[in-house]
C-alpha cells in the first residue's frame, strides 16, 4: 500500500499534466489579486504594532505568501518548476520582504527592474559565450532550429532591458497607482505582444516534433 501511495505521488507531481486553466489561475491569480486588493485598500492608512502602513505595503505583505503558496503547488502538480519561476519567487519574497520590512514600496516597485536585468544579462552573457540560455530553459516549450534560437535569445535580451528602462521609468516618475496598473497589465500585455511578433520566426525556424515510435523500423 504504502509502494502504490508512492507511487501515485509520484504520478501526481511529475507524470500527470495540468489543465491549462488551473496553471493559469496559479499563475497569474495571485497578480490578479494584488491588483484588486490595492484597488480597495489605496489611500488607506493601517497602524500595526504601532507603526503605520499604507495599503500598498499591506497588500505587498499579503502578496509575497500568496505567491509562493501558488508556486508550490504548481510544482506539486507538475513536478516541475522552471529556473525563470524560482528565481522570480526568490526575488519577489527578497524584494517584497524588503518593503515590508523597512515599510518602504520602492523596494517592491524595483523587483521587476531586477528580474528583466538579471535575465536580460544571463541572456547577454550567453550571447557573448556563442551560446543560447534562452533554448535551456524553453525548448521543451517550442522547439527551434540552433540559428532561430540565437535570434530569438538577442530579441529577448534587448526586450528584457527594455521592461527593465520601462520599469524604472514609470515606478520613478509616475504615481503608485500608474505603476500597478503597468505591473499587472502593462507587462503582460508587452510580453503577449513580444510573442505575437515573433510568429514568423517560429514558422521559418521552427522544427518538427520527429519524437514518433519506433517499433516498425
Amino acid at each position: 500500500m504504502t509502494q502504490q501511495t508512492e507511487d501515485a505521488g509520484q504520478e501526481t507531481g511529475a507524470g500527470r499534466k495540468v489543465s491549462p486553466l488551473v496553471k493559469n489561475l496559479l499563475e497569474f491569480g495571485p497578480v490578479v489579486l494584488f491588483f484588486v486588493a490595492y484597488l480597495k485598500l489605496k489611500g488607506e492608512v493601517f497602524e500595526i504594532g504601532g507603526t503605520a502602513y499604507e495599503g500598498f505595503i499591506v497588500v505587498t505583505a499579503g502578496f509575497v505568501p500568496l505567491m509562493v503558496l501558488s508556486t508550490l503547488a504548481l510544482w506539486r502538480l507538475t513536478g516541475k518548476l522552471s529556473k525563470m519561476q524560482v528565481l522570480t519567487l526568490v526575488l519577489i519574497v527578497v524584494f517584497g520582504g524588503l518593503s515590508v520590512w523597512f515599510n518602504d514600496e520602492r523596494f517592491f516597485k524595483m523587483k521587476p527592474t531586477m528580474i528583466y536585468l538579471l535575465f536580460g544579462g544571463m541572456l547577454g552573457f550567453g550571447l557573448i559565450r556563442g551560446e543560447s540560455y534562452l533554448r535551456v530553459m524553453m525548448e521543451e516549450m517550442m522547439p527551434l532550429k540552433p540559428e532561430g534560437w540565437m535570434i530569438l535569445t538577442r530579441r529577448f535580451c534587448a526586450f528584457f532591458f527594455a521592461l527593465a528602462l520601462a520599469n524604472e521609468v514609470i515606478w520613478r516618475l509616475f504615481t503608485t497607482e500608474t505603476w500597478v496598473y503597468f505591473k499587472t497589465f502593462g507587462l503582460t500585455v508587452a510580453m503577449f505582444l513580444f510573442f505575437m511578433l515573433q510568429t514568423k520566426l517560429f514558422q521559418t525556424y521552427g522544427v518538427e516534433d520527429t519524437t514518433e515510435p519506433k517499433g516498425d523500423l
